[in-house]
């Protein structure tokens, strides 16, 4: 390849610095399982950044019904590694969009209007922002390990994500 050539293609390629090359084999994220109150404040505060002009944030609340039925409470487990797999997740999310994502998902028994999931995402522009905050809640509840138990009305039970 000529000298002009050669010039051509390193202004043509995207510098890559230390950090960013960090970044994309293992993005800093923000995971939890608990069986604490979510902080979403934390959790918002974790993915902000001078850089980015849109922030969305997914909450899930616990609803009062399903499926037609009434639900009275949920109780939600997790496998013993959920925060890892959790973390793997969001890392994956990350390298995959470049943005710094956050999630923490609550077990144990929660009420109606509790919060059992709060997911958020930080990018420049907010069509991306919701676009990634829609992908990283389903990836969430497609590889994690967290199963919840509904209580209907009327006494009985039911799993959901087994």
């Amino acid at each position: 390849m000529s000298e002009p050539e050669q010039s051509e293609l390193e202004q043509s390629e995207p510098q890559t610095t230390a950090p960013d090359v960090l970044a994309r084999v293992a993005p800093d994220v923000l995971a939890r399982v608990t069986t604490d109150v979510l902080d979403r404040d934390s959790i918002e505060a974790f993915v902000r950044s001078p850089e980015n002009g849109a922030l969305v944030t997914f909450e899930g609340v616990i609803r009062d019904h399903d499926h037609g039925e009434s639900v009275t409470a949920l109780d939600y487990e997790a496998h013993p590694q959920a925060e890892q797999f959790l973390r793997e997740t969001l890392a994956q999310v990350a390298r995959d969009t470049g943005l710094r994502v956050a999630a923490a998902h609550r077990i144990g028994s929660l009420a109606i209007g509790d919060v059992a999931l709060v997911a958020s995402v930080a990018a420049p522009h907010r069509a991306e922002a919701f676009a990634v905050c829609a992908l990283l809640v389903d990836r969430i509840k497609e590889h994690t390990p967290i199963w919840k138990r509904q209580h209907l009305d009327g006494g009985t039970t039911e799993w959901v994500n087994l």
